[in-house]
């Protein structure tokens, strides 16, 4: 057997059991995706994050849900940093990560930690067949980015008292459904549900705000934002447009550390 060190994280909160929770799990080389993808399965939380070194606080990181490898993820690369400046090198200020769509970086801000990604800016959609439907709720504007649709409503408690129907959610040919109103004390709120992706309703997702920022800035006509996810655990982030670039801060909450046991190595990957 092969033991590898684990972390859970709660993300975009400052309090255990709220946020967003992701796993963490440094390697020194890649297990097969299959692997990765069972691990994933077994920890049954929106994403575990794998990263292996490249040179001194520069890693390649993988995000896995429950059922395939996404290509963003903004709370596991958050969970994943904190664990690098944490636990493996407490000198670093900031972390820089390879992924699959463009180079990330996570540095300290004060107590809380900021991502730095690249916008993703909404473009106007007509409406999927079934959204509205699956969604239940009547748009005022729905937009498009990263094969996700945006939709937004005209308050807070709309956004919080939707109750998308998931099974019919899943059909629509989208990634997922962001929905965002301006938020009661802060900017703007939203929640996130991708149900195609094993992930019900997402907590917190930093990902998303990659293109809620920019949609916000220009509405509220600022670039520095307040930002609440309004899921059940909830989260909040703050946030700075910065050009094609996006800081998206918050603070972390550890909750578990550990180690899981797969089968070694060598009998993985004669299974590939």
């Amino acid at each position: 057997m092969t033991r590898l060190p684990i972390y859970q994280v709660d993300s975009f909160t400052s309090q255990t059991f709220k946020g967003n929770p992701a796993a963490v799990v440094p390697l020194e080389q890649w297990l097969p995706n299959a692997l990765m993808q069972s691990i994933a399965l077994e920890n049954h939380l929106s994403e575990t994050a794998f990263f292996v070194p490249l040179e001194r606080g520069h890693y390649h990181i993988r995000w896995f849900t429950p059922l395939a490898e996404a290509k963003l993820c903004g709370h596991a690369t958050l969970a994943a940093a904190w664990v690098i400046l944490k636990h493996m090198d407490p000198s670093l200020e900031q972390v820089r990560f390879e992924s699959m769509l463009s180079p990330l970086e996570v540095v300290r801000d004060g107590e809380k930690l900021a991502l730095n990604f690249p916008v993703y800016p909404p473009q106007p959609i007509v409406v999927p067949a079934g959204l509205i439907e699956a969604l239940g709720v009547v748009p005022l504007e729905v937009w498009t980015a990263r094969d996700s649709v945006y939709v937004l409503l005209e308050s807070e408690a709309a956004v919080r008292g939707a109750r998308p129907n998931l099974a019919l959610l899943e059909r629509v040919e989208v990634h997922g459904a962001v929905l965002t109103a301006p938020g009661d004390g802060c900017d703007f709120v939203s929640r996130f549900f991708v149900p195609r992706m094993g992930i019900p309703e997402d907590p917190v997702t930093g990902g998303v705000h990659t293109t809620l920022v920019p949609l916000w800035a220009e509405k509220l006509n600022k670039l520095e934002l307040h930002a609440r996810q309004v899921s059940v655990r909830g989260g909040e982030l703050w946030c700075k447009l910065e050009g094609e670039r996006v800081l998206i801060a918050g603070y972390v909450a550890p909750y578990l550390e550990g180690f899981i046991e797969i089968p070694a190595l060598e009998e993985n990957r004669a299974l590939e």
